[in-house]
């Protein structure tokens, strides 16, 4: 709850800095100033409800899914028990704990995907009144698409999705690379290694994946046509929205909206890894 009541607003001007076009804002302030003059302190909230309900479960499938992964990685690919080589106070190496985060990131995507997206289309609502809004809210835009287009309106976005999810490489490789470094060259006590090296590894994992997030939301708002009446459908592909960010705002447009992103990634990762290695060493082998 404190990191929706923190993070949202933050996420809410990416989201629009990231699908509007260059004119609309002219940078995260002017969107900032903007939503709350026209919309009140409640624009900067639309979409709060499905990361709400949903995060609880993202977050379990993911670092579930990614100690899952580690041990089987580790136990069948990098130090099998039947190798001649084999070294039982070997750990995952880095590139390993890398690998663990691309295939837990396309776990989780498959319960991302509808959230993330019933979600993105509730921050592009502009109108400050509800009964100007197509959907007025989460179950409703759910409702909707679900009428109109089945499954597959509903998992609009999950190619992206899973190609976004992949650079989980990146964080959980450098967390890995980061706690190591620490461990060996500091006195931090654990949870502090776990603090920086999870703040540090999500600005990698940001830096990294951020173009792909940015055609992601392009993708996840894109009107889905037929007779949900949003408009006609502009990005049938993953390609034609990456070449619509270029043709609007060049090499930039792929970073349009990254500093209220990069500004919320440490806290909000940092914490949250803390929490996580917090309940991992309570638990029994």
């Amino acid at each position: 709850l404190p990191n929706i009541q923190v993070g949202h607003p933050f996420d809410t001007i990416k989201v629009r800095l990231q699908t509007s076009p260059p004119s609309h804002f002219t940078g995260p302030l002017h969107c900032l100033t903007t939503t709350l003059r026209l919309e009140g302190l409640a624009g900067l909230y639309k979409g709060a409800t499905p990361p709400l309900v949903g995060w609880m479960f993202m977050d379990s499938i993911m670092l579930g899914s990614l100690s899952v992964y580690r041990r089987l990685l580790h136990d069948n690919l990098f130090n099998p028990p039947w190798h001649p080589l084999h070294d039982p106070t070997k750990s995952l190496p880095s590139h390993g704990h890398g690998l663990a985060g691309i295939l837990a990131g396309a776990t989780v995507s498959f319960v991302a995907a509808p959230v993330e997206h019933v979600k993105a289309r509730l921050q592009v609502q502009y109108a400050a009144e509800k009964k100007g809004r197509l959907y007025q809210g989460p179950v409703d835009c759910l409702r909707k698409v679900w009428k109109w287009h089945g499954i597959r309106g509903v998992y609009h976005g999950l190619q992206a999705t899973l190609l976004f999810r992949s650079f989980f490489f990146f964080w959980w490789g450098s967390y890995d690379v980061f706690s190591r470094w620490m461990r060996e060259h500091t006195r931090l006590s654990a949870p502090a290694i776990n603090f920086w090296a999870g703040g540090l590894s999500a600005q990698v994992f940001w830096i990294m994946s951020y173009p792909s997030d940015v055609v992601k939301q392009r993708i996840m708002t894109d009107p889905l046509g037929g007779g949900l009446g949003d408009g006609e459908r502009r990005f049938p592909r993953w390609k034609d929205a990456a070449k619509a960010v270029y043709r609007e705002g060049g090499a930039r447009g792929y970073w349009r909206g990254f500093v209220p992103c990069f500004l919320r990634a440490f806290p909000a990762n940092a914490v949250a890894l803390v929490a996580f290695e917090g309940v991992m060493r309570s638990l029994p082998e």
